[in-house]
């Protein structure tokens, strides 16, 4: 170790065949096995996905969502689009007859059709290389093999236990081991999900490949999965996270309608980098709105080592959260989406960070007299919440749950692709016992009042959380990057860009650098509570700077040295073609691969 070269938990990883990046170190070698064997970073990025259902059962399922970026060679980067709409069934007046004011954080009524592995297969079929079965053998084999569950899956576990044997009785057959939560390291395992992939591969029959995948995808939305499903949520009424009893709304027509989808991305820019980010039905502009807002900044003006420094991030971060709540959502005017990504936007919204950290939600003015949507706001503590239930991420109190999941990988050839999955956790809802996996809980992401721009409504995507990224110089792909952490995914990221581009760390630095984040907004997950002013930090960060963000009145809750934010990304040199990658040592399980 060199005087100017810090200590690194991890290696910035380097090569010129493929490199893979991932939450957890089994799917970064999966990917690189594809690789090895002739995939492509799209073959690889599906197989990886699947195993990750497995692995990270806490953290993503079959039954949940994704939103991924990726760029063929030499094309521009596309969006792939893996969130369900509503149910038919789930409207404001359903809900409400309900006896519910908020949707539910866990329980089926808060589920859409399951989005990600339709998404994973519309990618193999048109990107990929490999058939159906060669993508799935290895996500069957850990399933019907076993692995050794990780200590944050056990604690996961522990804590809704006595939910499972009391009210999710299918939930405790498959993660209770005689009536308690394995221990860490135990090997587990999910035979009736290795059956319904192995089902689902008897189902790929077809002259062209193509025709093999679609047939796959068909005994999914059309076949045993969507009649499984079907069957069980309207035959099983059980709790949900608000500690009353709900039967979902889901069906098998809802399935049936939903396809996976590819959309043009949206882009912004800091320093001399684009950044490329998914629509607003996710959270991916907020880091377009943050990073404008900084741009106007010297980088001596944004140097995280100071109080300033940090006090200027975490000051743009709220102005653009702000915004999300009041504007984002699938239906939004793009001229509206084009202002707040915009310069001159940023530069209005810029001239409000003063010295003193604000403790208001302050929503900006668009062109055309729209009035911007207030959500309530609740403060943290204020209402009763079962806080083993719901989404599992970091809450406003700076309690670390859990997250969600994150594959980068970029191939000899420059396909590139940044994918986050999440929902269909462990926790989110009973487990459909013939398939082995529970629906995710997107919907808690939508508002029961019709003013909001990500109001609940049938046929409307909820506006997700779910933001990777890709970086472009001259067109190209320079890097694919994100990171699980519900709200906090591209406040996270915004942190890392400002590293890596004002700061010039390499990406490992980057990411093993201390992070931090906001909690002054109303939080995406049930019960949407908020912390004004609320600050949440890692102590490596320094009493000194902790303490300047304190008299400026920014609330700081201290985090564990090593907890905030799980990042990897991978990234490719145009000029010379060496690609890199680097990975999270938080946690000890993120891991990058590649040579």
């Amino acid at each position: 170790m060199t005087p100017d070269r810090p200590f690194l938990a991890r290696p910035d990883l380097l090569g010129s065949f493929g490199m893979c990046a991932s939450t957890h170190w089994i799917a970064s070698a999966v990917g690189q096995a594809v690789l090895e064997r002739g995939g492509n970073a799209f073959d690889a990025a599906v197989a990886a996905g699947f195993v990750l259902h497995v692995v990270e059962p806490h953290l993503n399922g079959a039954g949940g969502d994704l939103v991924g970026l990726f760029a063929p060679a030499g094309q521009p980067p596309l969006t792939l689009a893996g969130q369900a709409p509503a149910p038919r069934g789930a409207t404001i007046e359903h809900f409400r007859a309900e006896g519910l004011g908020l949707v539910p954080g866990a329980g089926a009524l808060a589920a859409t059709a399951p989005g990600a592995v339709d998404a994973w297969l519309l990618l193999l079929r048109d990107h990929g290389t490999w058939e159906v079965a060669e993508v799935l053998d290895y996500a069957i084999h850990y399933a019907r093999n076993g692995h050794q569950l990780l200590p944050t899956a056990a604690a996961t576990i522990d804590r809704v236990a006595a939910l499972f044997r009391a009210h999710w009785p299918t939930s405790a057959d498959l993660w209770l081991t005689k009536g308690r939560a394995p221990e860490a390291g135990e090997i587990v395992y999910n035979t009736a999900y290795a059956e319904t992939l192995d089902e689902l591969c008897r189902h790929s029959v077809g002259e062209t490949r193509a025709e093999r995948i679609d047939a796959v995808r068909h005994a999914w939305s059309h076949g045993f999965v969507a009649d499984a499903i079907d069957d069980f949520v309207a035959n099983t009424p059980h709790r949900h996270s608000t500690g009353t009893d709900h039967r979902g709304v889901l069906n098998r027509e809802d399935l049936a309608d939903y396809t996976a989808s590819y959309e043009e991305p949206v882009q912004g820019a800091f320093r001399d980098t684009r950044i490329v980010t998914a629509g607003a039905w996710s959270q991916g502009p907020v880091l377009l709105q943050t990073m404008a807002i900084l741009d106007g900044y010297s980088n001596e003006e944004l140097e995280l080592s100071t109080g300033g420094g940090v006090h200027r991030v975490l000051e743009a971060l709220k102005l653009a959260l702000a915004d999300r709540d009041a504007y984002y959502g699938e239906d939004i005017d793009p001229s509206v989406l084009e202002t707040l990504v915009s310069e001159s936007y940023a530069s209005e919204r810029r001239v409000l960070i003063g010295d003193a950290a604000s403790r208001e939600l302050r929503p900006g003015l668009v062109p055309g007299g729209l009035a911007p949507f207030r959500p309530p706001l609740v403060r943290a503590g204020d209402e009763e919440s079962d806080p083993t239930v719901g989404e599992p991420t970091v809450s406003a109190a700076g309690v670390t749950r859990g997250d969600t999941c994150h594959i980068d990988i970029i191939d000899r050839w420059g396909n590139a692709i940044s994918v986050t999955p999440s929902g269909g956790w462990l926790q989110s809802s009973p487990t459909i016992p013939s398939l082995g996996f529970a629906l995710g809980t997107r919907l808690q992401m939508t508002w029961l009042d019709e003013a909001s721009p990500s109001a609940l409504l049938p046929g409307r995507r909820p506006r997700t959380t779910l933001a990777p990224t890709l970086l472009l110089r001259e067109g190209s792909v320079v890097s694919a990057l994100g990171t699980p952490g519900g709200d906090q995914q591209d406040q996270w990221q915004a942190v890392y860009l400002v590293r890596l581009l004002a700061e010039g760390k390499t990406p490992q630095e980057a990411i093993e650098a201390p992070a931090f984040h906001s909690t002054s907004f109303p939080q995406s997950f049930w019960p949407r509570d908020w912390e004004p002013g609320g600050a949440v930090v890692e102590g490596r960060l320094g009493a000194e700077v902790i303490e300047n963000l304190r008299q400026r009145g920014h609330v700081v809750t201290l985090c564990g040295d090593w907890s905030l934010g799980r990042l990897s990304a991978v990234s490719r040199n145009p000029a010379t073609g060496l690609l890199s990658a680097a990975a999270n040592p938080r946690g000890g399980q993120g891991y990058a691969a590649g040579r």
